[in-house]
């Protein structure tokens, strides 16, 4: 037994730990609370690099330093933070008598331009980065044919009985013959099991000698290193040439030097934040004069006799060559465009921004190559619940620790330019929100002379978000939405559950080359006409399917994609792995998921359980342990994984192994989310990308004892009374930022209205001012001002005035909301098109109204719910009240006759085509009623 004193000493002891303890531990609290209280104050009050950006092109170039000026200070004023300079096409010619002129591209007129833009946008506070060429993808006249983009070109020529030789295709510069094959069968329909290469060709004024005893019918297969001829689409004023080749390094580093070098003499000692790369768009590009040596030493054997199999089914190696081709080009495109590229942009002090996906064919873990990575979205209001390169770039920056992460945005939205919305916008951005990224790249803001009129200046197929949209003093509030929800979500960490593997394998395993054929004497080919683009991303809808990614998201979990390269080098740091229809894995990538698995994580594959090791070279053995692993992991007895034959059953399993993070009662698979762990608590995005209201009751695993309502368009935030069980209501397109702390906050306590009200109708009787016309009229009714026919075509600003009388009774102690009413949903296509998103909702303004009480600014008007609080700002008796509402620039587009461009094609070459301005009209403008105070008595929360 202890004695006493040992026992008093223990017990003391015990009590000091104890004090330390709590002591600890009341520490930790105060410093969580004071870490939140900062949080709230900075999200009340964001940084300034968690504004929007926006792609600033530069037509011609044609620009002048007054325009710039002016553009970049009305930038700043709408909340802009900064822009990526992009020059392109001209849309003027030249006209000395007014001294309009196109700058030719990095002339020293343009260089010395984009000093004077990146030296005031400095001086106003705003982030400059620069697109790395013009138009895109990169190159130019300073690349030649040699270095221009490659592509295998495929000549077939039919061999006549009895004949001794055939004509050999012409062999251009910038070309070499690589392999001649002898293919039974004609040349639409190729035995090419049964062809068989001609070791050492024998070839005699231009004639390939035939060897004898050859059995007809037969047929010569010429496999040509060949260029793509892509030129550079959209180029500006001498920008015009062929795009580089992104597989050879020597192409990279001509371009650096002709364009990169060149464009960084601008900046001085001030280089740009970053360097841009816009998305891999070199299409047809499958080949480079050195991929038969690169091949033979990185896969170790030579492709040359197995060429055929990459136009069609050549035995059961095929599949095995394309796989080892696809990854070869893969491995070029990363160490020979996108290392070199990163290197240079450390060298000259400026990160690089890329959007790293398309062709060639590089993979998820290419953006460990890249500061910045960037998403592009598809635009349609599906895109965050399939696969998207969106979502593919935040998961690369979740993976290889890139906290910033941005998204071209509003790319293809409601076109054509000037008919989006600022609802239109904020439906697109919270797709992107939806989806992990944190910096938007707005695409674009057209600048725009004077002398181009109104409303400017527009790019061919995209927005134009600038101060020639009627709507624009709307831009302010909603730019500060999308700042304070991007610094929101750069917060903590991602806390998504489930990664996704994508195959690449089977990926590479599908590619065939384009075949592209030219030579006269060539008809018809029996293989492909065309084929199919060599592109990771571009095959990943199709071998992922298209119920995978929505069975995660309904069964309330988020999720990264992953990739094998990502396994291998970083490891499984989620708690959830999903191979979904995998058929061929690594069979090291393969062992180390196993070793995952019986450390406890989950791993779910669906659809088949993977069964071929990639490539040619071991194949046989490493597939037959592929075969064992998949028998251990998912069929033998106690395995751990979990295969699911349907993916219709990936969600019920899926919940089963995992504690939702989300769940909705009921369900709605319009309701987003996207969760970040805090060291102060956790934050959830939710967001509503429906056009109608939707109703639910969520439950959070990760909920804490407090909850609160962070208000992204005041900053402002209030405590959620029940937050194990939050019963809310979001409005069409509405979203909500919810903090969870296990500390009570500070967090005002908000008013709550009854949902008993007066109401005072105010759609009668209204003085209308047209601003742009000078001109008043009265309506005695509201309605469209669209529907009257001297305004039929008027887009611009208009002052609706009124002097209303409010008695003091009504309002003492209440709320005083003044009510636009609801939005008209608008039917949904079906199915959603593939561009051309937009918010599916007519407003009952349209589109966006700024509201003055008695002089003084109360609030703007542009989302649902349609209404302003005027509590603190209407007095009894008189008050004078003023809406000014701004439509959009189609009304007046539609009254003018479209630009003609055909001098301007003559001079330079039809460089793009102006899409959805056919056939424009009028849309419904102002306030369409009915308008009304809705009067509320209120009472804290």
């Amino acid at each position: 037994m202890l004695k006493t004193r040992e026992k008093v000493g223990l017990l003391r002891h015990g009590c000091i730990l104890l004090s330390l303890s709590l002591l600890s531990s009341s520490v930790g609290l105060a410093q969580s609370e004071l870490n939140l209280r900062q949080l709230r104050d900075e999200f009340a009050h964001p940084p300034a690099d968690c504004r929007i950006m926006m792609r600033w092109w530069w037509f011609g170039p044609a620009i002048t330093k007054d325009e710039i000026k002016a553009e970049l200070e009305e930038m700043k004023s709408a909340g802009i933070g900064g822009v990526e300079i992009a020059t392109l096409y001209p849309l003027a010619l030249d006209d000395p008598p007014t001294g309009f002129r196109n700058l030719p591209f990095l002339s020293d007129e343009h260089i010395d331009a984009l000093r004077f833009a990146a030296a005031e946008a400095r001086e106003l506070g705003l982030r400059v980065d620069i697109t790395l060429g013009s138009g895109w993808p990169f190159g130019g006249p300073h690349i030649p044919v040699t270095q221009a983009a490659g592509s295998m070109r495929i000549e077939t020529v039919a061999i006549a009985s009895g004949a001794q030789s055939v004509s050999v295709p012409s062999i251009t510069s910038g070309e070499h013959l690589e392999a001649i094959f002898l293919v039974p069968g004609s040349p639409e329909a190729l035995a090419l099991q049964d062809g068989k290469q001609i070791q050492e060709p024998v070839v005699k004024d231009g004639r390939l000698q035939l060897p004898q005893g050859l059995k007809p019918p037969s047929v010569a297969v010429f496999f040509i290193s060949s260029r793509t001829g892509m030129t550079v689409k959209r180029p500006a004023v001498g920008a015009e040439g062929f795009v580089l080749d992104h597989y050879d390094k020597n192409a990279i580093e001509t371009h650096l030097r002709a364009v990169g070098d060149r464009l960084m003499s601008a900046f001085g000692d001030h280089p740009p934040y970053a360097v841009f790369s816009d998305s891999l768009e070199d299409y047809g590009s499958d080949w480079t004069p050195e991929l038969l040596r690169g091949f033979q030493q990185r896969r170790g054997y030579d492709l040359a006799p197995h060429l055929l199999a990459l136009i069609g089914d050549a035995g059961p190696e095929t599949s095995a060559v394309r796989h080892d081709w696809g990854k070869t080009l893969t491995e070029l495109a990363n160490e020979h465009y996108l290392q070199p590229l990163h290197a240079w942009a450390r060298q000259h002090h400026t990160l690089l921004r890329s959007q790293t996906y398309g062709f060639p064919p590089v993979t998820l873990s290419s953006n460990q190559f890249e500061d910045l990575p960037e998403g592009e979205g598809k635009a349609t209001l599906s895109m965050w619940r399939q696969f998207s390169d969106t979502r593919w770039a935040a998961s690369a920056g979740h993976l290889f620790g890139r906290p910033v992460i941005s998204s071209e945005t509003w790319t293809w939205l409601h076109s054509p330019a000037f008919r989006a919305t600022p609802l239109d916008m904020k439906a697109e951005a919270d797709l992107h929100f939806l989806q992990g990224i944190n910096q938007l790249v707005g695409h674009g803001w057209p600048y725009s002379p004077a002398s181009a009129g109104e409303p400017g200046w527009r790019m061919y197929a995209a927005g134009a978000f600038n101060v020639h949209n009627p709507w624009w003093f709307a831009m302010p509030d909603f730019t500060a939405y999308l700042q304070r929800v991007s610094f929101m979500l750069r917060q903590g960490k991602p806390a998504n559950d489930v990664a996704l593997l994508l195959p690449n394998d089977d990926a590479w395993a599908s590619f065939t080359v384009e075949g592209q054929s030219s030579s006269a004497v060539t008809t018809k080919t029996g293989f492909n006409t065309r084929g199919k683009d060599v592109s990771i991303d571009e095959s990943m809808s199709e071998l992922l399917g298209r119920n995978v990614i929505p069975q995660i998201l309904d069964a309330g979990f988020d999720l990264d994609f992953i990739d094998g390269d990502a396994i291998d080098s970083l490891g499984i740091r989620y708690p959830v792995l999903i191979l979904p229809s995998v058929e061929r894995i690594p069979l090291a990538t393969y062992l180390k998921i196993e070793q995952y698995a019986k450390r406890g994580g989950t791993v779910i594959a669906t659809r088949r359980l993977p069964s071929t090791a990639p490539g040619l070279l071991n194949s046989s053995s490493e597939s037959q342990q592929i075969h064992e692993i998949s028998q251990r992991l998912f069929r033998d007895t106690g395995a751990v994984g979990h295969f699911v034959e349907n993916d219709d059953d990936l969600g019920r399993v899926l919940a089963t192994r995992q504690k939702p993070d989300m769940i909705l009662s009921p369900s709605a698979p319009e309701i987003g989310f996207i969760h970040r762990k805090l060291d102060t608590g956790d934050l959830y995005f939710i967001a509503n990308t429906a056009n109608h209201p939707v109703q639910a009751q969520a439950m959070f695993r990760d909920a804490k004892n407090y909850a609160e309502n962070w208000d992204p368009f005041t900053g402002k935030s209030s405590p959620i009374p029940n937050p194990a069980k939050l019963d809310f209501t979001l409005q069409p397109y509405e979203s909500r930022l919810i903090v969870f702390t296990n500390s009570a906050g500070e967090a005002e306590s908000g008013w709550v209205s009854d949902s008993h009200s007066k109401e005072i109708d105010l759609s009668q009787d209204w003085k209308l001012t047209f601003s742009g016309l000078n001109r008043t009229i009265s309506m005695g009714k509201l309605h469209s001002w669209s529907e009257e026919e001297p305004f039929k075509y008027y887009s611009g600003q208009v002052r609706y005035t009124k002097t209303i009388d409010i008695p003091a009774d009504p309002i003492s102690g209440k709320s005083v909301v003044l009510d636009f009413g609801e939005g008209t949903p608008v039917p949904k296509p079906d199915p959603l098109p593939t561009f051309n998103m937009r918010a599916y909702m007519e407003g009952p303004v349209r589109e966006a109204a700024e509201i003055y009480v008695n002089g003084q600014r109360a609030g703007v008007v542009w989302h649902p719910p349609y209404s302003v609080d005027l509590t603190e700002w209407l007095r009894p008796g008189k008050n004078e009240l003023t809406i000014v509402v701004g439509n959009t620039a189609i009304n007046s587009l539609a009254g003018q006759s479209l630009p003609d461009y055909r001098l301007l094609n003559d001079r330079y070459g039809e460089r793009f085509v102006p899409q959805g301005m056919d056939d424009l009209q009028p849309l419904p403008s102002g306030i369409v009623g009915p308008l009304r105070l809705r009067v509320f008595t209120r009472h804290r929360q």
